[in-house]
């Protein structure tokens, strides 16, 4: 397992906890990604077309037929990720079920941009009340998971809303109980099923029961 060395950094900063561990994605999990990023596109001249759930090969110049490459495309998921504070609002129920879970586990923050826009998340996220410790990672995450969960056979939660995270978590902590949340339910006709096992959740509301139960809460 090949863990990220900045997120490695980051995670041996964190305070020993032995309590029962849940990781949270942010994107589309605390924080509303696939509705602000069609509208942030389009203020900068550009459509969001989703044939396929991926970002590259579906973003066009308003007006064209040619997808834009991966670098263009990923120029501008950077830029997204600059302005976010003016775009990204938190989904509905997170703040207060992850507040109720927080009272008997360690909640982690584990969120898949660059390193070089944590210090911006971190202060928005400060501002939403939502004072976890966050990490930021650029690899897979189930090694992360692996690592923060340490050598303490604690039970572990980790919500996200991409299937290959789910399963890299699954992957890397064989007994995660995995959670599948979308902020935008619309686009998992898109996207492959999560891993075998994973409950999938629609709402806040209905995971806080779940994932409370999952860490013996």
């Amino acid at each position: 397992m090949t863990i990220d060395p900045e997120t490695l950094r980051q995670i041996e900063e964190l305070s020993h906890d032995d309590r029962p561990l849940l990781v949270l994605d942010v994107d589309d999990v605390l924080l509303d990604f696939a509705r602000p990023f069609p509208r942030y596109l389009e203020s900068r001249g550009f459509q969001l077309r989703l044939d396929s759930f991926r970002l590259t090969g579906n973003v066009y110049e308003t007006g064209s037929e040619i997808a834009l490459d991966r670098d263009r495309t990923m120029g501008l998921l950077d830029d997204f990720f600059t302005a976010q504070t003016e775009w990204q609002t938190l989904v509905a129920g997170a703040a207060e079920t992850v507040a109720s879970i927080a009272e008997g586990a360690e909640v982690v923050l584990l969120t898949a941009m660059p390193h070089r826009h944590r210090s911006t998340r971190r202060t928005y996220l400060d501002a939403l009340g939502l004072n976890y410790p966050l990490l930021t990672t650029e690899m897979a995450k189930g090694p992360a998971i692996h690592r923060l969960r340490g050598e303490i056979e604690r039970p572990v939660a980790f919500v996200d809303d991409m299937p290959h995270n789910l399963a890299s978590a699954r992957e890397s902590v064989v007994d995660t109980h995995l959670f599948h949340l979308m902020a935008d339910t619309s686009l998992r006709a898109l996207m492959p099923a999560p891993p075998e096992g994973a409950v999938i959740v629609d709402t806040w509301h209905e995971a806080g029961d779940h994932i409370a139960k999952a860490l013996g809460l």
